[in-house]
């Protein structure tokens, strides 16, 4: 798992606890350790309470979980995310994008230098523009977290049934 300072990192770091709890062999590699916010911070905490091992450097994996760079990106990924999107890009293992490859602009669909290539890309709530037809998101899947029926609704989206059979749905462009 490769996680970032922020609210991307935060809900990466949710997922290694789930995984972690499901009895998967997880380790995580965070970015900016001393500059986590304090969704990050906390999650972090308690993977540490749990026994999560927080590496600092990404050993091999049988997936790659990237939870780097969210919203917050702005130009081209720099220092530590920078190096861990190109690990990540040389790995043999899939990557799977925590609702973003990082260095993706969301907006234009632009990938930045670097940007992750993602095997899969696991968006949430509802798929972000730039992600359709961008390169390196990879199959995108679109998962449930819970949003209100009403939110959708107020946007002209059918909310009730948007999850119904499945609270994972595989979208195709």
């Amino acid at each position: 798992m490769l996680a970032g300072p922020g609210g991307n990192g935060g809900g990466g770091l949710v997922g290694a606890r789930h995984l972690a709890n499901r009895g998967c062999q997880v380790q995580v590699v965070l970015s900016a350790p001393g500059r986590l916010t304090p969704v990050p911070a906390h999650q972090a905490d308690i993977l540490g309470r749990m026994g999560v091992h927080i590496a600092e450097r990404p050993p091999p994996a049988d997936l790659v979980i990237d939870a780097l760079i969210g919203y917050s990106l702005r130009g081209d990924p720099g220092g530590a995310a920078a190096e861990l999107i190109a690990w990540a890009n040389d790995q043999p293992a899939p990557v799977l994008a925590l609702d973003t490859p990082s260095g993706l602009d969301l907006t234009t669909g632009a990938p930045g230098n670097p940007a992750i290539r993602a095997t899969a890309t696991l968006t949430l709530a509802l798929p972000k523009v730039g992600l359709l037809d961008a390169p390196g998101v990879g199959e995108l899947y679109l998962a449930d977290i819970s949003v209100p029926s009403l939110v959708y609704e107020r946007m002209g989206i059918p909310g009730r049934g948007l999850f119904r059979q499945s609270t994972l749905l595989r979208l195709t462009p």
